[in-house]
């Protein structure tokens, strides 16, 4: 067990997929896997309650920490911010206390272009990310206050270079990128540091993807210079838990790309 044990953090997307070769196919879930090894309690949500029972019974059986799964979903037409502050009630109701916000959380029709993209599929990107973003961070904003916790959003290349087919999904990172950064301005005083992470991990999202729109998935998914895509536990997840640990509290308002070399800019 390490430096969290005794605390909380919030996992977006948290449940556990697996890869057609048996691997973790789930970034939310290796970041799970990443902080139940140093001890914290732990709290996943998600759209499938299967997929989140599964992460709660695999991660308390090997790693003897308590994960609380919550159905939840963000999305146009729902009374998302009731949705939400249930899942941070319940969480505080469990353990009374935040620690760590992770927003991983994301939904999009990638693959579409701009112009045969629909209202709909637009909206599917901005209210599974950015506002869920938006909601949990406003609503953990009085407890990771009292702790004088972190904040860690999950943005993308697809944002930051304007990948093919990517217009809602790139959209809805780039406005989590806007929102980080003024949260790192505004929440500095209460000692709570905001980041973020742009990762590149070989995913069941990014299997599908390629078996769905595979013009799209040659166009923006190519081989890092480290040769390898990312490990989701030990390449993504382990950042995750340097970035709410003391040594990392003075960065803030930071985007740091987690792509093999791949994501380099000015």
């Amino acid at each position: 067990m390490g430096f969290l044990t005794g605390k909380t953090v919030i996992i977006t997307g948290g449940g556990r997929a697996v890869l057609r070769d048996g691997r973790c196919g789930s970034i939310g879930y290796g970041i799970a896997t990443a902080y139940a090894k140093e001890g914290a309690n732990i709290v996943i949500t998600g759209r499938n309650v299967q997929k989140l029972t599964d992460a709660k019974e695999e991660l308390e059986k090997l790693y003897n920490v308590k994960v609380l799964p919550i159905q939840a979903d963000v999305s146009a037409g729902s009374d998302n911010e009731a949705v939400v502050e249930n899942v941070v009630k319940q969480a505080m109701d469990a353990f009374g206390r935040i620690d760590v916000l992770i927003n991983n959380a994301q939904a999009s029709a990638s693959g579409v272009t701009l112009a045969d993209h629909t209202t709909d599929q637009f909206n599917l990107a901005l209210y599974s990310g950015l506002y869920a973003t938006f909601y949990y961070m406003k609503a953990c904003y009085p407890h990771l206050k009292e702790t004088k916790g972190s904040v860690i959003n999950f943005a993308s290349g697809a944002g930051l270079f304007g990948n093919f087919g990517q217009c809602a999904y790139a959209a809805a990172k780039e406005g989590i990128r806007g929102l980080t950064r003024v949260a790192a301005t505004e929440w500095g005083k209460d000692g709570i540091n905001v980041n973020i992470v742009c990762p590149l991990a070989w995913t069941a999202q990014l299997e599908n993807f390629e078996a769905a729109y595979p013009d799209a998935f040659k166009a923006n998914v190519h081989m890092p210079p480290a040769g390898h895509y990312g490990d989701a536990e030990l390449e993504i997840g382990r950042v995750c838990v340097q970035l709410a640990s003391p040594d990392f509290k003075y960065m803030s308002g930071e985007t740091i790309t987690l792509e093999g070399g791949m994501g380099q800019r000015p």
